[in-house]
């Protein structure tokens, strides 16, 4: 059905050399790439309030091209994306980690569950019964979106650290090759950031890496819920046209999960043609943008940290699939 789906997107819009080429990913690339290090080259030549945002802005664009390329573009050969997605700008996270979470991400059945879904922000009842008061209390600030922002990305990357840590203490296949790979790719950075720009360490994990996963979190603060069926835990958010640049496109989450392939150039045309249907089937799972998940949840828990598709005490481990 996926295949008969891809046939059936519409192809108008772009010329077909350009879009064989995929055009207008290797457009992105060009400006995330040549944007940073005119960035880095100019560091202290510009006010720190003018290099947050656009500091930010680029890590998480950087952090979008990622997300394109793991999906296969721009180009057929995946060692050759690979390359064009490796640069570390974000600090903590190997691209090879990323890829392989995102795509078990997107193979499981039961979106959102803590033990299966290695993107979820949820923990079973039985881990919530273990924490500290203070562990509670992080996790109930981390589902407002301030708190997702302002302090999410500490816990978002002490948890990868602490799991993908632990599979490299255990010297997991391909673990150790994997971070070894991610420290050079980070010393070579530093020296063109440190070395070269001159920009200290913190400032640059304090205007570039750390708001850049800032707003990466604020794409996925909402894209999931545990909802009962599969089809209806994953949102739309109709994001005008700069918030979908900058996610190029993954706004349209719904859309991406039933056909991960689409570039994302072509993912906002589609939702237009097929808006209807997609909405009948995630539930109405709907947001009119980021200004209207800031409204409703910018201070207000947008659920429990308690992932609600569990057993309750007593029941430990059995869990409750839609």
């Amino acid at each position: 059905m996926s295949q008969a789906l891809d046939q059936a997107t519409p192809r108008a819009g772009l010329p077909a050399l350009w879009r064989r080429i995929e055009g207008p990913t290797w457009l992105v690339a060009v400006a995330v790439y040549a944007g940073w290090g005119a960035l880095t080259w100019h560091h202290h030549a510009l006010p720190w309030w003018l290099i947050l945002p656009l500091g930010g802005w680029l890590v998480a664009w950087h952090g979008s091209l990622q997300h394109e390329v793991l999906h296969g573009h721009p180009t057929r050969w995946q060692g050759f994306n690979t390359v064009l997605a490796s640069a570390p700008f974000v600090l903590w996270l190997p691209y090879p980690l990323y890829y392989s979470r995102h795509r078990r991400h997107h193979a499981i059945a039961s979106l959102t569950d803590p033990l299966e879904d290695p993107e979820s922000f949820y923990v079973e009842p039985a881990r919530w019964r273990r924490l500290d008061p203070g562990r509670r209390l992080l996790l109930r600030v981390n589902n407002t979106l301030a708190g997702r922002l302002l302090i999410g990305p500490v816990p978002t990357i002490l948890a990868f650290w602490r799991e993908e840590g632990g599979r490299l203490v255990r010297r997991e296949p391909g673990c150790v090759r994997i971070w070894a790979s991610h420290a050079v790719l980070t010393a070579l950075l530093l020296v063109w950031v440190v070395g070269v720009c001159g920009i200290p360490l913190w400032a640059y994990v304090l205007l570039y890496a750390y708001p850049g996963t800032a707003l990466i979190l604020l794409r996925s603060y909402y894209e999931h819920r545990p909802a009962p069926e599969q089809a209806q835990r994953t949102a739309i958010v109709e994001a005008g046209p700069l918030m979908t640049l900058l996610y190029l496109g993954n706004n349209f989450h719904a859309l991406h999960h039933e056909r991960p392939n689409i570039p994302w150039y072509d993912l906002a045309r589609t939702y237009r043609a097929e808006r209807e249907r997609l909405l009948d089937e995630n539930g109405g799972f709907l947001f009119a943008g980021y200004g209207d998940i800031a409204r409703k949840f910018l201070w207000r828990a947008k659920d429990s940290p308690i992932h609600p598709g569990w057993a309750g005490p007593g029941q430990q481990g059995e869990r409750i699939h839609g």
